[in-house]
């Protein structure tokens, strides 16, 4: 599944990332394009899923970034 966030307000970003995260099953993939570093995701990520994701980057910048987070 892939989420192109780079038009959709800051706010809302993050919520909608995790309603696409809860509808995958394990060993499937989100792959999300964002205009900045999502670092701030990958910390909640850790947070909460820590042992149940793995996030790899496509891109990193420096105008799009592009990361994979499978769940697993």
């Amino acid at each position: 599944m892939e989420l192109d966030l780079r038009k959709i307000m800051p706010f809302e970003r993050h919520e909608l990332i995790f309603q696409k995260w809860d509808a995958l099953k394990p060993g499937e993939t989100l792959k999300i394009i964002n205009d900045h570093d999502p670092k701030p995701l990958r910390y909640q990520f850790e947070a909460e899923y820590k042992g149940q994701y793995e996030w790899e980057y496509d891109q990193q910048g420096p105008k799009d970034w592009m990361v994979r987070i499978k769940k697993v």
